[in-house]
């Protein structure tokens, strides 16, 4: 852990996980193992970060947001809590934290948010989804969804390995990369259940 990290004494930081440069670490934030936490990111109030997960340079994870294994946010990525942001009541006194709901965004295991992309509060990224650079994401994200654009809507599927995928029937995509394919079905994306080789039944011994 770096010197220059601010890191609450309140906060459970996992084995392995490294600090960098500058990083935040507010009271009650857990994170889970082996994750990297870039130069200048910031991780919120109770955050809840799981494993293997990396937050990129000036990255900014606002409370209560939930990180899955394996999520990668990129650098100067904001993911927000705040519907309706107002600095004031309507009485023009500054407001306090009883006078507004903190609502986190939820991104599943092996989802990618893109460099100084905006994820608006209260939105889940589905499993294994890609938010291209610059993206701002209004709406739940669907799992293997490559999303782009202001808004930012689905332009492709991709897969575990994070490449678009490739159409090789209807209704039915391949990995270039790993060879995996998927079904597509009313909008959604799953894995197809690689087959398990057939094997004869052993034969009984007979005299």
């Amino acid at each position: 852990m770096d010197p220059s990290a601010d890191v609450d004494e309140s906060a459970t930081i996992g084995a392995g996980t490294r600090v960098w440069h500058l990083a935040q670490i507010r009271e009650d934030a857990t994170l889970g193992t082996n994750c990297v936490i870039g130069r200048g990111a910031y991780v919120g109030p109770a955050v809840r970060i799981g494993d293997n997960v990396k937050l990129q340079n000036h990255a900014l994870v606002y409370e209560p947001a939930v990180l899955e294994d394996g999520v990668f946010i990129g650098p100067a990525a904001v993911l927000t809590n705040d519907m309706y942001p107002r600095a004031i009541t309507p009485d023009g006194t500054l407001k306090r934290d009883r006078d507004w709901h903190a609502q986190g965004v939820t991104v599943r295991r092996g989802a990618a948010v893109g460099a100084r992309s905006v994820v608006v509060a209260g939105v889940t990224i589905g499993r294994w989804a890609l938010i291209a650079a610059g993206a701002v994401v209004h709406r739940d994200v669907p799992d293997h969804a490559l999303m782009a654009g202001v808004p930012a809507r689905r332009i492709k599927w991709v897969g575990r390995a994070g490449i678009p995928l490739e159409p090789s029937g209807p209704a039915e995509w391949r990995c270039p990369e790993t060879g995996e394919r998927y079904t597509e079905h009313a909008d959604t994306l799953t894995l197809t259940p690689t087959e398990e080789p057939t094997r004869e039944p052993a034969r009984q011994a007979t005299e």
